[in-house]
């Protein structure tokens, strides 16, 4: 699902955050990126959705080869990711409904079918009851999961998520991995960089732990090994 073969990430301030990785995450792995801060998480992350351009290497993701992808196609790359962030991102003037519908909207689908799959997601994650509701009057847990619920609306093929329980508590931290852990079950591939110790050596899956840009580990199950 996510090849990368010798990828590179130079900056145009000459910072090297990614320095020759090559790694592969399978279709269904759910997968922690873990590292000091400044490590080169977020750039790892980014490279695979195409906020961020690889300086050189092999990165395929999803069927698509994003070196050479053409600028026109990456909106179609990007239907077959979704992409949750630590601070939401949701549209404050729309409504919960509207927010997820948006992700349907911009692509073409049909209000019939929008209208149902945006409440079959919004079901999964038990916020049926707040269609009408604006994001500013949620709780932090309910607007990372209505983000959430945006971000796989399209049933992507990968789920990245940066940091997602960043800015929540341990309760809502929980939710929102029982959530992801769902989501994966059903065959989507997770990636989630986080700096939750706790989440990570409890809820044990694949861990690729990242230091000035490298991969120094890539285990099975792992752990976090990290005090931040």
């Amino acid at each position: 699902m996510i090849e990368m073969q010798d990828v590179l990430k130079k900056y145009s301030n000459g910072t090297t955050a990614i320095r020759n990785i090559s790694v592969s995450i399978n279709q269904g792995d759910f997968v922690y990126v873990v590292g000091p801060s400044g490590a080169g998480k977020s750039t790892f992350i980014k490279l695979m959705y195409r906020e961020e351009k690889a300086t050189k290497g092999t990165l395929k993701v999803a069927g698509y080869d994003l070196l050479k992808i053409k600028n026109r196609d990456i909106p179609y790359l990007r239907r077959e990711i979704g992409v949750v962030f630590q601070d939401y991102k949701l549209l404050s003037k729309k409504t919960v409904y509207e927010n997820v519908a948006y992700a349907m909207q911009v692509i073409g689908k049909k209000p019939k079918e929008i209208k149902k799959r945006v409440m079959e997601v919004l079901d999964l994650v038990g916020l049926k009851h707040k269609v009408r509701v604006f994001p500013s009057e949620l709780s932090g847990g309910e607007q990372q999961r209505v983000s959430i619920a945006r971000a796989i609306v399209n049933m992507p093929k990968v789920l990245i998520a940066d940091e997602p329980t960043g800015n929540l508590d341990p309760e809502n931290s929980w939710e929102i991995m029982r959530l992801l852990d769902r989501i994966n079950s059903q065959g989507t591939t997770i990636v989630m960089a986080t700096h939750n110790s706790t989440i990570v050596n409890t809820i044990r899956h694949r861990v690729i732990a990242i230091e000035n840009g490298r991969i120094i580990r890539d285990q099975a199950e792992g752990e976090y090994e990290y005090d931040d």
